[in-house]
């Protein structure tokens, strides 16, 4: 009986030091958010304060007509953004999560953790090994998977096509909850537009296509500060990329009207940072008087086109396109630049991706740690914006599929962890961070699938 209470308590004891560490880690999410949101808006306002320009303001009509005369070419146009700059980059804001603490852990609560040598000092829980390989069920090397030309089991000639059978039967029965099981083995091209639409539940109708012409009005009606910088990061990512510079026109198009969008507002409701705001002229300060801004709370930064981009291959019509963006940003890509502790938040993955080095590959995180070289240092870039722009794009689609096959993000940073164990001896033989960034250059020639079977079933054990 004493041994039962005895156990009981340590359990409650347990349970209580969860709760506080939790209610510790919330707080710290709203203290670190709100103190980035406070330097993502005063660099806002010096660049309007520099520029002399306002953050809003309504177009003559002359402009108006003129915008809306080139709307489908706007690629042509070369306006001088010299003296704009992102509002930051993605290692600015690891630089943030480097310095988050819980003071909780601070005080020895956590002795474990201690034993984590990566730069993220934050102890949430993340997958291991054994529980990768049960969530990913289906990477497995006995599964046939779409993006590995020799499946062990069956000729990829034979299942390609039968998998192809099966997604057509899937889109014909429009079941939403099978093309997301149906995916997690990748999506034949031809059907991919199809199966993602399905999954995410859009569908182009009158009134979709009617609220995207209102936002493309409003866009039209008034200029943005914001505008410049979305013209800005299209101009340094997107156009200069091999395979994204001919959609030029088209992210423009969303990115412009995305930033008048009011209902992405929403995901704030499930998410620890609130949207930015701004106040009218003379009136700083009094709440009545803020607006959000931009108008979707969300402020792009370096590389925030990319998450447009790739999607261009797969929608041509322009509201078809906006919708299915809306819904991957407010269901996926804004986890990537937020702070939180969900499993598929920003904090989480690059903890899950040091956790995986160092773990299972202690040698090569060890010697990296040693030269200076942190993997994530060189790998926070690639997961901030979900491998777009660093994989080739086939490549890329096929990741994506399992993104939304398994509704989660962890599998950036599997395979992160599945780049770095594939040069692993290259690696071994740099002594600067410079060098290693060179092994890690270019990850265009890369298969994404193989990567992640052999990091997940055969590599690590």
């Amino acid at each position: 009986m004493l041994q039962e209470e005895s156990d009981l308590s340590l359990i409650i004891a347990q349970i209580v030091q969860k709760l506080k560490g939790s209610n510790l880690y919330a707080q710290l999410e709203r203290q670190a958010w709100g103190s980035w949101e406070k330097r993502i808006l005063k660099s806002l306002n010096s660049m309007c304060t520099e520029l002399s320009i306002p953050l809003a303001r309504k177009r003559p009509v002359g402009e108006q007509k003129e915008l809306l005369n080139k709307w489908n070419e706007m690629g042509t146009d070369e306006p001088d953004l010299s003296l704009f700059r992102p509002v930051y980059a993605p290692k600015d804001f690891l630089e943030v999560l480097i310095n988050l603490r819980n003071p909780n852990y601070e005080n020895g609560d956590s002795l474990s953790f201690r034993t984590h040598l990566g730069l993220i000092q934050v102890p949430l829980k993340v997958k291991d090994i054994p529980e990768l390989k049960e969530f990913f069920v289906e990477l497995g090397l006995t599964t046939g998977q779409l993006g590995i030309d020799d499946s062990t089991q069956v000729p990829p000639e034979l299942f390609e096509n039968e998998h192809v059978r099966i997604g057509q039967k899937v889109l014909a029965e429009q079941d939403g909850a099978a093309a997301q099981q149906y995916i997690r083995q990748g999506s034949p091209t031809a059907l991919r537009a199809d199966l993602w639409a399905l999954i995410l539940n859009i569908s182009s109708q009158p009134e979709d296509i009617l609220y995207y012409e209102q936002l493309k009005t409003n866009v039209i009606q008034h200029d943005l500060l914001v505008d410049s910088l979305i013209y800005k990061d299209v101009k340094l990512t997107a156009s200069n990329d091999d395979y994204y510079f001919v959609f030029e026109d088209y992210l423009y198009q969303v990115l412009l009207c995305f930033s008048r969008d009011t209902s992405v507002l929403g995901h704030f409701a499930y998410n620890s940072a609130s949207p930015p705001k701004s106040y009218i002229r003379g009136k700083l300060g009094l709440e009545e008087y803020a607006v959000f801004y931009p108008p979707n709370g969300v402020i792009p930064f370096h590389g925030f086109s990319m998450y447009v981009a790739p999607l261009c291959f797969l929608y041509h019509e322009p509201s078809k396109l906006y919708q299915i963006f809306r819904e991957m940003y407010v269901r996926f890509f804004f986890r990537l630049h937020s702070i939180s502790s969900h499993p598929s938040g920003i904090v989480s993955l690059c903890l899950l991706f040091e956790t995986l080095l160092q773990t299972y590959l202690p040698q090569l995180f060890y010697h990296l740690r040693e030269i200076g070289a942190q993997p994530l240092r060189i790998s926070f870039k690639w997961m901030v914006r979900a491998f777009s722009g660093y994989l080739a794009t086939d490549q890329l689609l096929l990741l994506w599929d399992r993104i939304l096959g398994y509704n989660s993000l962890e599998i950036l940073a599997v395979l992160a962890a599945a780049v770095f164990a594939f040069r692993a001896v290259n690696l071994m033989e740099v002594t600067s961070l410079a060098a290693a960034e060179a092994v890690l250059a270019d990850l265009s020639t890369l298969k994404v699938m193989p990567l992640l079977q052999i990091f997940l079933f055969a590599t690590v054990t």
